[in-house]
């Protein structure tokens, strides 16, 4: 008898708490545009809520950054009686939710950015991502890098990079582009060319990060040698065509998987939609089996707009546990005061808090569930790298596993597959008879343009090699100097280091700055430089052939000088009493009285002056 009446009034307390569950639940949402994929993700979401209680949604479009803004427009839901948020918010705007939050037991579900908070009423949908980061960079063994980053999401990823980097040794420049310009940008990478830096981590939201693809695209550093790795969680959501046509390598992260058969199911629902009252995202399945095919796919929408469809999800799923275990969550018409001194907490808000934390399903995300701390767990995020050759998944990472490389690296296996699926860049110069115009070029396109040795060389070597190749003219019309000043190069050169150009088939010289940048093969013509002088011709001697070794202005100065010695050492002796002397005569002769000579006459001076030059002693000399 006693256990019936327990079991009567075991049913009579469910059917009472039961009957006081709400069949109507007030949910917020806050926008920041209304006519935004995630609010039309939000619409679609609720539209598939068949199952009770219905969610009644008080949407507000708001400006995300305005913190006044975004305080009023929060605390008027709250006081409408709404008994969870789901919204956006921005780097000035995240303490106060977090803050209102917590002290109104309020639950805020939202999409954007993970944050470092203890706070457990904010579930945050999107996964954390650097620890995916740093295990990608780890995966390609990068040891010196560049970062930009906005610090409008926080730097929680920055952080973790820069903590790894000092354990690891690695080299990385953070820059903040959240306040650059356009001239800002060309500086930068102007100075990023200048050092070198070709590898690259951009870590912005997708709005951002088109602008900096953008930038990179008009700069023309998406040529082969730059390899980026976007930290965003949508790489099939960003246009990577010209990157693709260009050659540099591109690395994401890749969270919805659209080719499982959960999001495939919720894809079709959304198409066949009506497209009146729900406007939607067309995502279209791509044709492939796996995640991508060999084509760059672009779905329209992103991947916040699948975190609010999980998101609805979330909101949904636990006020159905709720309702099952019949915990009474109503209201009973206290709105609650959002500003009141003290903050009063909402006494069901806990309740609420752990159910929505407890739920784990299949969403379009992903594996949805959360910790105690309200952030995403046991989540699987792809690893994407796009090349010249196309798109192609390389591995995965799940916090459990680490990363796991999926793809083989067939690059050497399938070298001449590679070649033919791209058209090679060839730049050249016109220099006779090496590269010319044909006479009549403008009846012809592309390479057939052109004639002359190089030409024939570039054809010979592609039929050799086998890939199809596009003959360009340097737009600057130079062979390729680099600038004292600016370091940069010009010409051919210049096409080849900046990436702008593959190969170069000219009369290039090659010198020693040009090949510190680039590689040069076997030179097809060698040249020298060399000194060339006339063979001498064998003559006879003249009479006065003795004369050459002197110039004729030389003999005439030895000729004078040799007159002008003379003259004064003959009229030196005609003055000094030394030069006379009486001359001695034989025995039996007369002496005539008072009868003196000297030697140095002026034939005797000439003959002295002679003898002195040609080094040779005289019978006479000066006394």
């Amino acid at each position: 008898m006693q256990h019936i009446f327990a079991f009567f009034c075991t049913s009579f307390l469910g059917a009472v708490l039961g009957a006081n569950f709400p069949n109507n639940i007030q949910i917020g949402g806050l926008f920041p545009n209304q006519q935004s994929q995630e609010h039309a993700a939000f619409r679609f979401a609720l539209s598939q809520l068949t199952e009770p209680p219905k969610l009644l949604p008080q949407i507000d479009i708001v400006n995300i950054s305005d913190s006044f803004e975004m305080t009023y427009t929060f605390c008027s839901q709250f006081s409408k009686g709404v008994y969870a948020i789901f919204g956006f918010y921005e780097r000035r705007t995240v303490n106060m939710l977090t803050s209102f939050c917590g002290a109104l037991h309020v639950c805020f579900i939202t999409p954007s950015f993970p944050v470092e908070t203890s706070n457990q009423f904010v579930l945050q949908l999107r996964p954390e991502l650097q620890d995916a980061l740093i295990s990608v960079i780890e995966h390609y063994s990068w040891q010196k890098f560049v970062y930009i980053y906005d610090a409008d999401r926080g730097l929680s990823v920055l952080q973790k990079v820069l903590d790894t980097a000092a354990e690891k040794n690695w080299q990385v420049t953070a820059v903040n582009i959240l306040t650059t310009t356009e001239e800002g940008y060309r500086m930068l990478f102007q100075e990023l060319e200048k050092k070198k830096e070709r590898l690259v981590v951009v870590d912005c939201e997708s709005e951002r990060l088109n602008i900096i693809l953008s930038k990179i695209i008009k700069l023309e550093k998406n040529g082969n040698g730059y390899h980026y790795i976007l930290a965003n969680l949508g790489f099939m959501d960003i246009d990577l065509t010209k990157f693709k046509e260009s050659g540099a390598n591109v690395t994401g992260f890749q969270l919805v998987n659209y080719t499982d058969a959960v999001p495939a199911r919720i894809m079709q629902q959304w198409r066949s939609n009506d497209a009146r009252e729900h406007p939607r995202v067309d995502w279209k399945r791509p044709k492939a089996s796996g995640i991508i095919n060999h084509l760059i796919w672009h779905p329209p929408g992103s991947y916040t707009s699948a975190l609010t469809y999980d998101g609805v999800r979330v909101m949904a799923e636990a006020f159905q546990n709720l309702r099952r275990q019949r915990i009474d969550i109503s209201r009973r018409g206290n709105a609650g005061d959002c500003l009141a001194n003290p903050a009063v907490p909402w006494g069901q808000g806990i309740d609420i808090q752990r159910a929505l934390q407890q739920v784990h399903f299949e969403g379009l995300s992903g594996n949805v569930q959360f910790n105690e701390k309200g952030r995403r767990t046991n989540y699987t995020l792809h690893v994407i790298e796009m090349k010249h050759d196309g798109v192609r998944k390389i591995g995965y990472w799940n916090e459990d596993e680490k990363l796991v490389p999926t793809a083989v690296d067939t690059q050497s296996g399938n070298e001449s597959t590679s070649l033919q699926n791209r058209t090679y860049i060839v730049t050249t110069i016109l220099e006779d008879p090496y590269v010319m115009l044909k006479k009549n070029a403008n009846q012809f396109e592309g390479n057939e343009r052109y004639e002359g040795y190089c030409v024939e060389l570039a054809a010979e070597i592609a039929k050799h090699v086998g890939y199809h190749y596009r003959l360009e003219i340097v737009r600057d019309g130079k062979y390729g100097a680099r600038d004292p000043d600016t370091k940069t190069w010009n010409g051919m050169v210049g096409e080849l280091v900046y990436g702008r150009a593959d190969v170069a088939v000219a009369p290039l010289t090659i010198t020693l700055v040009r090949e510190e940048v680039i590689d040069f093969s076997k030179p097809f013509m060698s040249l020298g430089i060399s000194i060339m002088i006339k063979k001498p011709q064998k003559s006879k001697p003249g009479v006065f052939s003795f004369l050459d070794p002197l110039a004729y202005e030389i003999w005439m100065c030895i000729v004078f000088a040799y007159i002008g010695v003379s003259v004064v050492l003959f009229l030196v002796s005609r003055f000094s009493p030394y030069e006379w002397h009486t001359e001695e005569f034989e025995e039996g002769r007369d002496q005539p009285a008072n009868d003196q000579t000297n030697e140095f006459g002026i034939f005797n001076s000439l003959w002295f002056s002679l003898g002195a030059f040609m080094q040779q002693g005289c019978d006479i000399s000066p006394r």
